[in-house]
C-alpha cells in the first residue's frame, strides 16, 4: 500500500538542509506532496523572501524526490490539503514540534530534526551583515 507524505515550507534561498529535509520526507512514503508558501503567505507571517514563489516553487519541483508542489495560501488549508491529496503523513522540522499535533487526527504527524549548521535564517542575516540590500533584490519574478 502506497504511502503519501505532506510537508510544508518557504523554500527560499534553497539550501542542503532544504535538500535533506525533503529527502528524509520522501523515504517515509512513496509519494512527497510539497506545500511551497506563497509571497503574499509569507508577508503575513512578517517575512520577506528573497526568491519570488514562481522560482522557488519551480526549483522545489525539479528536486527528483518531489512529486508534487502545491502553494500554501493559508496556516487554515492543511486539513483540506491532508484530505484532497490523501495524506498518510505530515511532516515538518522538529522547531515546529507540537504546533500540528491537532492533524494527528487525520494522519500520522512527524517531526524531523533539522540540518544543523545551516538555516535559511542565518543565511540571510549574513547577507545582511555583508551588505546585501533587499530592496536591490537580484532576482527577478518571471
Amino acid at each position: 500500500m502506497s504511502k503519501t507524505v505532506i510537508t510544508y515550507g518557504t523554500f527560499d534561498l534553497f539550501h542542503i538542509g532544504h535538500l535533506r529535509l525533503l529527502q528524509r520526507c520522501k523515504a517515509l512514503g512513496d509519494k512527497l506532496v510539497v506545500a511551497v508558501s506563497s509571497d503574499e503567505f509569507n508577508s503575513t507571517k512578517g517575512k520577506a523572501t528573497i526568491i519570488p514563489y514562481a522560482q522557488r516553487a519551480e526549483i522545489v519541483q525539479n528536486i527528483k524526490c518531489v512529486d508534487i508542489v502545491i502553494p500554501e495560501y493559508s496556516w487554515d488549508q492543511k486539513k483540506e490539503d491532508i484530505r484532497h491529496h490523501r495524506v498518510d503523513i505530515f511532516v515538518m522540522g522538529d522547531d515546529w514540534r507540537g504546533k500540528f499535533d491537532e492533524l494527528a487526527q487525520y494522519c500520522q504527524v512527524v517531526y524531523l530534526p533539522r540540518t544543523s549548521g545551516v538555516s535559511t535564517t542565518a543565511l540571510k542575516g549574513f547577507l545582511h551583515t555583508t551588505g546585501y540590500n533587499e530592496s536591490n533584490q537580484p532576482f527577478e519574478s518571471s
